[in-house]
């Protein structure tokens, strides 16, 4: 069996595999192997299930970019929707929007008002276009009706280290990454992604706060296979990670990547794919964001 993991080794959704695989094997025995396809932003991996056999033997762990890159990458062959079968959600990540601690802006009304008076004077960092981070504030932007400037880096780190230097004003942030410097003083944060706050930053308001509708922008990650797959393997495989997700050292393991374990039903990850994919298609339209 093998758990197709369509970006790199240390990333979280390569830690879901390594931790899920294991205890997959063991429940089932038979060997459940990790194996890294990553490039085309998911796409090299997801198209290599999405033609694999349907019986079982390759599966896919994945985060809800797959559902993002319908728009980006219209000629990626293949439909997230209709040509994958969902098995269960593993679990969600929540995103932190935050500023350097020396930004003029010290909280989420604050950071409207000044960009409805300014227009594209405050720019944000993400870690490319068309991932989640950067479409968590074009969200924000379409919501709010306000205009930010995007500047776009190849990944987290060269971004980050901007928004510590004061380069630019701000960024959505997984919040294991922004957690350490928000205790630190050295970022200020604004929001959280999720509809209710976190324990982890119990002062910052959720972005539900501002009244402009579904602006849950949260990470979500799970398992898939080939369209055509048996439901009772489905079912079989799901079950399974119920009781997997609720071990106390499954959750232990998921939080040093910001991740809370959530299980789900095949048919409800199926809903949240469907839905998901409509929210973020008709944003990236509307916006005319692109991949570039």
């Amino acid at each position: 069996m093998r758990l197709v993991v369509p970006f790199t080794p240390g990333t979280g959704i390569d830690l879901i595999a390594r931790v899920i695989g294991p205890k997959l094997s063991e429940r089932f025995q038979r060997p459940f192997i990790v194996d890294n396809k990553p490039g085309a932003s998911g796409n090299i991996g997801t198209l290599e299930v999405v033609r694999s056999t349907p019986d079982g033997t390759t599966l896919l762990v994945t985060v809800n970019t797959l559902v993002m890159n319908t728009e980006l990458y219209p000629k990626m062959g293949y439909s997230p929707v209709r040509d994958l079968s969902a098995i269960c959600q593993t679990s969600v990540g929540q995103l932190v929007l935050v500023t350097g601690s020396q930004s003029r802006i010290t909280d989420l009304k604050e950071l409207i008002s000044y960009a409805q008076k300014n227009p594209g004077m405050l720019n944000y960092g993400s870690p490319g276009a068309g991932t989640p981070h950067h479409l968590a504030t074009e969200l924000l932007k379409s919501k709010a009706r306000i205009s930010l400037t995007h500047v776009s880096y190849r990944g987290t780190a060269p971004a980050l280290t901007d928004l510590l230097g004061g380069q630019i004003d701000l960024m959505f942030l997984p919040i294991h990454v922004a957690l350490q410097h928000i205790k630190a003083g050295k970022l200020r944060a604004l929001a959280i992604s999720s509809d209710t706050p976190s324990p982890l930053l119990p002062q910052a308001p959720s972005l539900r706060s501002l009244n402009l509708g579904d602006m849950n922008v949260d990470m979500w990650y799970g398992l898939l296979g080939p369209k055509g797959l048996s439901p009772e393997f489905v079912r079989s495989i799901n079950e399974a990670l119920k009781s997997i997700l609720a071990q106390p050292e499954v959750a232990k393991a998921f939080e040093s990547q910001g991740m809370t374990p959530q299980h789900s039903t095949p048919q409800a990850f199926q809903t949240l794919i469907e839905a998901d994919a409509k929210r973020w298609g008709n944003l990236i339209k509307t916006q005319g964001i692109t991949a570039e």
